[in-house]
């Protein structure tokens, strides 16, 4: 859980001469059967999604990776991606169903905002052939969800009362399962053998005052040497060796440290994880802090000292803007974009979707569009459930939805918005028997996730007949404020712009980038609805 401000600085490693390990333990890379492999005749670019994926977990079962990454207060939580060839992604479920931690992630009497799904593990058990993965929630306990296939479904599995804070589960080649975690003290800790319960902890390691923080575990086992991959946030990154087991002792080396990183106006590529190819390669997916659009995954080869130490390589002394493509064999079938039209036309929404804490099931529907019945009554968007919110895709995209407002009720407040700590949405406004188009700017937040600004309407404009398009577009190019933009249309073709454009914030406290979020919340009563028959999101 990346907690420092992101650095961008000059430098980094000098790549060292290429020393494959062999085959790593289930954890790190699971599957040795044979395969044609293809060689790498392309190239590939970073990031290889532009997308808000951090604190990135990845593992290799056959021939296919998965990943998970952080959500913070979004349900479901813990995302699971999937790739055939490590550059091209697709979201394919969830790891966490619901946040059910706690009324806060309900927006019931508290709000969870940065909180959740931190640093988590995602790991492969072949014993049993099941999907494992664990985290802690707010600092009081850790949570254990299975599954037979990384698409799901999930289920909790166990609770354990001690917070594995940062988390990196490794199962071993002889089927026992260790936890590493901590910040700056780390320590290992071994679970039974059905993963229920801690069985032993120690400390392990003691991060020297010269380094500062280390936490972000993630834990290896590489011809039988234990690995503690650790990153010191939020520009560098640390590893640890054992050769005397999963407990110590273990020596330190850095991995990089303030290395300059692929995305101009971004941060240092830190926090993610190893994994090998088929083919015996590795490769470190980790992420850059590339705010106001999150933390971005970036892709970079790695190679192995004589001595047993990873080393990035390199291009002219920086993470590399691109590399030549994973030599693996052809995908069994292409990945489904992250980007394109959404129609709602099945009862089950994609896992592309995210919802700002859990929502009211009662609320919603899917299957003839995407039916958003009111669920709270207030004036403050951060208060009101069921917003479904969807990643930006970076540089800069657009959304547009189409909307049906004939069955809003006085004082509902009905739209899409560009949703942080610092938000601003188009939308319509149902007053008094009256419907208006709004541009709403100034919904904000304090360091503390306290409502500061409930809004104001900086331009508005009458409309009628029950139908209308609204379109926010964003720029999520990090190093400055970058603008926001909204317009709308009543026949799906020629858009006016709404209001002035809107400063998306780049600080990194939220964590999360900016969302493209869907919302309908009554201020008056309950028992209005809208129904968005189409969502588009589009590159230029």
């Amino acid at each position: 859980m990346n907690r420092r401000r992101a650095l961008t600085a000059a430098g980094g490693l000098v790549a060292g001469a290429f020393a494959p390990l062999g085959s790593a333990s289930p954890s790190s890379a699971a599957g040795t059967g044979a395969q044609p492999v293809l060689a790498a005749a392309s190239t590939y670019t970073n990031p290889v999604v532009w997308q808000d994926f951090a604190d990135l977990d990845v593992i290799r079962v056959g021939a296919t990776y998965y990943a998970s990454a952080s959500t913070m207060h979004y349900s479901p939580g813990a995302p699971v991606l999937r790739s055939y060839d490590l550059v091209n992604w697709e979201i394919v479920g969830h790891s966490v169903p619901v946040l059910d931690f706690g009324a806060k992630y309900d927006l019931n009497g508290g709000r969870g905002y940065v909180r959740g799904i931190w640093a988590s593990s995602l790991a492969y058990r072949p014993s049993n052939r099941t999907f494992y993965w664990l985290g802690q929630i707010d600092f009081a306990r850790t949570y254990v969800y299975t599954a037979t296939a990384a698409e799901g479904p999930w289920s909790r599995l166990t609770t354990i009362n001690t917070p594995y804070y940062d988390a990196g589960l490794l199962v071993d080649s002889d089927d026992t399962m260790y936890v590493a975690y901590g910040n700056t003290t780390i320590s290992v800790a071994q679970l039974s053998a059905d993963g229920r319960q801690q069985v032993r902890t120690q400390q392990v390691f003691s991060t020297p005052s010269s380094v500062g923080t280390l936490e972000g575990s993630r834990f290896y086992k590489i011809n039988g040497q234990y690995y503690i991959f650790l990153t010191r946030p939020a520009n560098g990154q640390y590893i640890l060796k054992s050769t005397s087991g999963p407990f110590g002792p273990y020596t330190m080396r850095q991995v990089l440290l303030d290395l300059r990183g692929p995305i101009p106006g971004g941060g240092v590529p830190h926090q993610g994880g190893l994994v090998q190819t088929q083919s015996g390669s590795w490769y470190y997916l980790a992420f850059v802090d590339a705010y106001p659009g999150g933390r971005v995954p970036v892709l970079a080869p790695v190679s192995w000292t004589s001595d047993g130490w990873p080393v990035v390589q390199l291009v002219n002394g920086a993470w590399g803007t691109s590399y030549p493509s994973p030599a693996v064999p052809p995908p069994p079938r292409p990945v489904t974009p992250m980007t394109g039209v959404d129609t709602f036309d099945v009862t089950t929404l994609s896992p592309r979707w995210e919802w700002n804490h859990n929502p009211d099931p009662a609320k919603w529907s899917a299957g003839n569009g995407l039916t958003l019945r009111t669920a709270t009554v207030t004036n403050d968007l951060y208060w009101a459930r069921n917003t479904l919110t969807h990643r930006i895709q970076g540089p800069t995209s657009t959304a547009t939805i189409e909307l049906d407002y004939s069955a809003m009720r006085d004082g509902d407040r009905a739209g899409l918005a560009l949703l942080r700590d610092s938000s601003a949405w188009i939308g319509v406004r149902r007053d008094g028997g009256t419907t208006r188009v709004a541009m709403v700017n100034g919904l904000t937040m304090d360091g503390n996730w306290n409502t500061t600004g409930t809004g104001t309407e900086a331009a508005a404009a009458a409309v009628s007949g029950g139908r209308i398009w609204l379109r926010a577009t964003a720029d999520i190019r990090p190093g400055a404020p970058r603008p926001g933009t909204f317009s709308y249309s009543t026949d799906g073709t020629r858009f006016t712009r709404l209001g002035p454009s809107f400063s998306l914030g780049n600080d990194w406290r939220f964590f999360m980038g900016y969302r493209f979020a869907l919302f309908n919340h009554a201020t008056q009563a309950l028992g209005g609805s809208v129904r968005i028959a189409r969502f588009d999101l589009s590159t230029p």
